[in-house]
């Protein structure tokens, strides 16, 4: 799996070699240097993720004074100085605060989401009108309206509504409105995570299939904060048995009905999971056709499963990174965990704990118990894809 912030090229690095009479000119010169800022870049960008490192805030102002009339209106902004660094390692500083106007007009009916992004300008690759000995890396602030790429750093966004526009604080900076300075996507430059897991809830033709499903993002967004080490994806996507199911770590089925797959499903399963994909059923205990379904579906598959009880003591998924003896109690029941050949079947609806109830009475402490499960399961699912991947052609270097 490709990781959204992806390591260096595995190439060689080259350095000049020095000898005595060497002769050093501006090509020579620049290969000497250029070798130990690719190495100080390769370096952040192995080990860390691009972001904000501090400052560059973003404030309302009023129209500067020397602008022309046309442009003196409610659209104006203040970037203060910080520094960011981007995907490549590369420092972004702005020195001193910097006035830009949100230009983007709304033509249409819908609000226009806009972005401001700031990215590294590399001085070599300006056109200047004569040469100088020394050159200040520099930097430039963008508007789009589309998402920001991988070399670009959000400075903040706003959602524009049709008509006149006055750009405003937000009443309340955690919900923030139309024409509203929104400041929650930021991203700090931070260390680097060993992976990012990417979930998603296959379709069952069960009208409950859905009813977790907004608690699977509650477990994906607790992973920064119990287990920094890994990453969960911001959102939760949803898959079909026919489709390619490679980019997803972990597939999440719930439900009461039986699950029936025909030849093409079961064959595009069975190759996810000997790829090292994992299959988590979270099936409540009154599920008896869903449970009865996956023990065929895994005898069938030649792995059948085995109770967490009959295992190892030491089962990453009893152990790592959280340690359990006794399993979450979920409604008053303790969950039971069976497992084989990257299905987890997971008996006593465990997602239902992961979340905010409809009555908002769950204890802090069955939330973060199942949690820490969860992540447990997180962990399992990549570490196996991460196993079976490293016995697999790959010129990547991904895994």
């Amino acid at each position: 799996m490709s990781h959204p912030f992806p390591t260096p090229p595995i190439t060689p690095f080259e350095r000049l070699q020095a000898a005595d009479g060497l002769l050093i000119n501006a090509i020579r010169w620049r290969k000497a240097h250029d070798y130990h800022r690719l190495r100080q870049n390769t370096h952040y960008q192995s080990l860390n993720q691009p972001g904000i490192v501090c400052g560059l805030g973003v404030r309302i102002i009023p129209a500067p004074r020397n602008i022309e009339g046309q442009f003196r209106d409610n659209r104006w902004v203040q970037i203060q100085p910080g520094i960011a660094i981007d995907l490549l390692g590369n420092l972004i500083v702005v020195p001193e605060v910097f006035p830009f106007r949100i230009a983007t007009e709304v033509r249409g009916a819908d609000a226009v989401l806009v972005y401001l992004v700031a990215s590294y300008v590399d001085p070599d690759e300006l056109r200047r009108s004569s040469q100088r000995d020394i050159v200040q890396e520099t930097f430039r602030i963008d508007e789009k309206s589309t998402l920001p790429t991988s070399s670009e750093i959000e400075l903040c966004r706003v959602l524009l509504q049709p008509g006149e526009v006055t750009v405003t604080p937000p009443p309340d900076v955690f919900f923030p409105g139309y024409n509203n300075i929104d400041l929650r996507y930021r991203v700090q430059a931070q260390s680097r995570p060993q992976a990012l897991v990417r979930m998603a809830q296959v379709n069952n033709d069960d009208k409950e299939c859905a009813r977790n499903f907004f608690n699977l993002s509650y477990l994906l967004q607790s992973v920064e904060s119990l287990y920094p080490s890994l990453r969960g994806t911001e959102e939760v996507g949803q898959a079909t048995w026919s489709e390619n199911l490679q980019e997803y770590d972990i597939l999440y089925l719930t439900g009461k009905q039986a699950l029936t797959l025909n030849n093409s499903e079961f064959e595009n399963l069975k190759n996810y999971l000997n790829l090292g994909g994992v299959l988590v059923v979270d099936a409540p205990l009154d599920a008896t056709a869903l449970i009865e379904s996956i023990n065929a579906l895994a005898q069938q598959l030649e792995s059948p499963l085995r109770a967490l009880e009959e295992q190892r003591r030491d089962h990453p998924l009893r152990t790592k990174p959280f340690l359990f003896a006794a399993l979450p109690i979920v409604n008053q029941q303790p969950i039971q965990i069976l497992t084989g050949g990257g299905i987890i079947l997971v008996m006593g609806d465990i997602a239902s704990v992961w979340g905010l109830d409809s009555r908002l009475s769950l204890p802090r402490l069955t939330i973060r118990t199942a949690q820490e499960l969860g992540i447990n399961i997180l962990l399992y699912a990549w570490k196996r894809r991460q196993f079976i991947g490293l016995q697999q052609e790959d010129i990547s270097g991904q895994w």
